[in-house]
């Protein structure tokens, strides 16, 4: 195995496995973010550390399970009319269901982060527990998981005769991977939380993944509506849409905080 694991034929779908797995795990890590930001000061990092956690045993108990999950697609519901038809599998379940509760909490919290009478707000809605954060990233994890793993199979399927072999590498990759986002993730809910446009750039991400996932769950349950088959939406079109809305929002931001520092000069000066 370890002749295996060393071999450049390994080393280079591990670091492409591995980057792989850290741009899926940009969903995972916006969602964390903004959901941590709910709880007070003092349990939000422990929030992200425990909620990436949690997505890294998931990923590592689905990959145990990877022959269960090429069954997913197995269909249990079908419906055939003149206008729409569909073959509904567990994969498709998940992914809308995913999709749809992803689509809920975005538009929701844009919602309350919109509200004008925060006193009002702060009177209609409980604070957040730790408890009930983690459940939502759970949820969430789990859909992220089954894209990331099915992925994961898809990449590595063939590279070597024994599975066991593959098992260990695509596991390796996914440790990476975790260990890299939760050293960056923190950070980047700081940042996310010092910056209100920036979370609601985020949560506009966060619907744009949400339909990404309900137009896959069309996809993989062969959906043909109006005689036209559901098509899966390229992944690389929203993470170049996020790269480059994040792009600009950084330079927004660097503008205000130059023209903050000018008007504060200005100011002394007088």
């Amino acid at each position: 195995m370890l002749e295996f694991l060393l071999s450049g034929d390994a080393l280079m779908a591990l670091l492409t496995l591995t980057f792989l797995e850290i741009i899926l795990g940009i969903d995972n890590i916006l969602f964390i973010s903004i959901s941590a930001g709910k709880l007070p000061d003092g349990q939000r990092r422990k929030a992200t550390n425990i909620g990436l956690l949690l997505a890294l045993v998931q990923r590592v108990v689905l990959l145990f399970f990877v022959s269960y999950l090429t069954k997913l697609k197995t269909p249990f519901w079908t419906v055939d009319t003149s206008w729409i038809s569909f073959e509904l599998n567990v994969q498709s379940l998940i992914l809308m269901l995913g999709g749809l509760f992803l689509l809920y909490k975005s538009t929701t919290e844009i919602m309350e982060k919109l509200e004008i009478d925060k006193e009002e707000k702060l009177k209609k809605t409980k604070p957040k527990t730790l408890k009930d954060v983690l459940l939502q990233i759970l949820v969430i994890d789990l859909v992220f998981s089954i894209d990331s793993i099915l992925t994961a199979v898809g990449m590595t399927s063939g590279l070597h005769s024994n599975s066991n072999y593959t098992l260990v590498l695509m596991i390796v990759a996914v440790v990476i991977s975790i260990i890299v986002m939760i050293a960056f993730a923190n950070k980047i809910r700081e940042v996310i939380e010092k910056h209100p446009s920036m979370q609601i750039l985020g949560l506009a991400f966060l619907i744009l993944i949400a339909f990404l996932l309900i137009t896959e769950a069309a996809h993989v349950s062969h959906a043909i509506v109006f005689n036209n088959e559901v098509g899966v939406i390229p992944k690389g079109y929203l993470y170049f849409a996020i790269a480059f809305s994040l792009g600009v929002e950084i330079i927004n931001i660097r503008m205000k905080k130059s023209k903050t520092k000018k008007s504060e000069l200005s100011n002394k000066e007088d």
